[in-house]
């Protein structure tokens, strides 16, 4: 039985309700009046459940579907403004006793060298990604007992917040590994990282437990309840994503959002993150055994209807995604990307992007400047801002900001600054120049006038060299 206020995973993610909704999904795909009911209160941008959004997702209606994607480029311009934040994963282990059959890291794989970076080693990774201008970064890990148990991964962090190279710092260290106790969510939460994430995969019981036959993660229930647990810990930030092309994608569409809703009922705060990314290729993986693959154009409006969805909710694409995927993606929703990422242990003090450890494919392989760049020329504003973070405005405190549209008076300024960081400290030539007319072009859309001044004043100590780390 379907229920939203449930702490078990198979009531708040209830199967015979999502098989309903796509249902009512179907019969009203083309029903002209259904649709622009929703449409209605999705312009309202308090958001919509999963029956409503997932009728949007069905719907066949040309004209009805450009309706959609403009809605939710106007979404995302007024919750998150022109700014895309940057970031990029830290890969520590690929030791892991889980028998995902979609991951190359699954326990049985002995095509691959198993790796496990030394505190040493994460140092000059992380100075690596200091040099290229990251301060946030997504640390990933295998599951296994012995060889990744939580204390190492408390090192971890401790070692990358520790490091100051030149201009440098990790200022936030979201964490991405697998489902655990309330007890070490309290130990993450301590160690005051950032965003917990933890991707669901997919939300089909059946298929999950088909997919995942061996390991602690085969355990559907332990695995959904992890954000629960997360929050019980305290962590107030907690990030959700399914592998899309796993199952079909309108059922993990509806399983995701209900999720989110479930987090909104018995947490008051939904999840700070959703990440989509899509089966890509990789070591010992046969792409040809997932027939629920999705094209650019679902994959596209998925996006959309996730953002109209989830007003309040950041959206990630990751370098699986092509230059030319993420920049469809960024007007309808996407706020988060990574950068100059390598998806191999140990990859960022490596020349040549190392290919044996990796964990998947690598479609945007461009440089974190190049990346810069192309935003720029876009008119987005390249941010690497953790102020929220560091200030205390996560959670609930944040979501509150967030769904006023108020946040935008930290972001914006905030968001200016942090370029002008990275094109003092790291840029090319050719991307100082660019990004620096963009911050002029952008200095007036901060309204408040006092603000405007110590921006304006923040930015000059930045670029003169005799100041860093300013936020509002």
């Amino acid at each position: 039985m379907y229920n939203k206020n449930s702490m078990k995973a198979e009531e708040f993610i209830d199967h015979s309700e999502i098989l309903e909704s796509l249902a009512y999904a179907d019969e009203n795909k083309n029903n002209v009046k259904v649709i622009d009911d929703i449409l209605k209160k999705a312009r309202e941008m308090k958001g919509l459940d999963h029956r409503e959004a997932s009728v949007l997702l069905a719907c066949d209606i040309p004209e009805k579907n450009e309706e959609i994607y403009k809605l939710a480029k106007k979404i995302k311009e007024d919750f998150y403004g022109n700014r895309i934040v940057l970031f990029a994963p830290l890969y520590l282990s690929n030791y892991c006793i889980n028998g995902c059959t979609y991951c190359p890291y699954h326990g049985k794989n002995t095509h691959i060298p198993r790796v496990k970076l030394t505190q040493e080693q994460i140092r000059d990774e992380v100075i690596a990604l200091q040099d290229m201008g990251h301060k946030r970064l997504a640390i990933e890990a295998g599951e296994h007992p012995k060889y990744n148990p939580i204390e190492y991964i408390l090192e971890s962090i401790d070692t990358i917040y520790s490091i100051k190279h030149k201009n440098g710092a990790i200022r936030r260290v979201n964490v991405n590994i697998a489902a655990t106790t309330v007890e070490n969510y309290k130990k993450l939460h301590d160690a005051a990282i950032g965003t917990y994430i933890l991707f669901q995969e997919t939300y089909h019981k059946e298929s999950y437990e088909a997919l995942h036959p061996t390991g602690p993660k085969s355990d559907y229930a332990y695995h959904t309840e992890a954000m629960d647990r997360a929050m019980a810990g305290g962590i107030d930030d907690v990030g959700l994503g399914v592998l899309f092309g796993l199952d079909k994608y309108r059922y993990e569409f509806a399983g995701l959002l209900m999720h989110a809703e479930h987090l909104e009922a018995v947490q008051g705060v939904g999840p700070h993150t959703i990440s989509v990314p899509r089966v890509c290729p990789a070591d010992d993986i046969d792409l040809n055994e997932f027939t629920n693959s999705i094209d650019d154009d679902t994959f596209a409006k998925l996006v959309a209807c996730i953002r109209i969805a989830v007003p309040y909710t950041g959206m990630i694409v990751s370098t699986r995604e092509s230059q030319k995927s993420r920049e469809r993606v960024l007007d309808l929703g996407i706020s988060q990307i990574s950068g100059g990422s390598r998806t191999s242990v140990g990859g960022y003090t490596k020349e040549i992007r190392p290919e044996d450890t990796v964990q998947f494919d690598v479609s945007d392989t461009r440089s974190l400047d190049e990346v810069i760049h192309w935003l720029i020329n876009l008119n987005y504003i390249p941010s690497f801002c953790t102020a929220c973070y560091r200030e205390g405005r996560t959670g609930d405190r944040f979501m509150a900001l967030c769904k006023s549209k108020q946040i935008l008076n930290c972001c914006h300024p905030n968001a200016l600054m942090t370029l002008q960081e990275y094109l003092s400290d790291y840029a090319s030539p050719e991307t100082r120049a660019a990004g620096e007319k963009l911050i002029e072009a952008n200095i007036p859309a901060v309204s408040n006038e006092k603000v405007r001044g110590l921006l304006i004043d923040h930015l000059n100590h930045i670029k003169a060299g005799d100041g860093r780390d300013f936020r509002f």
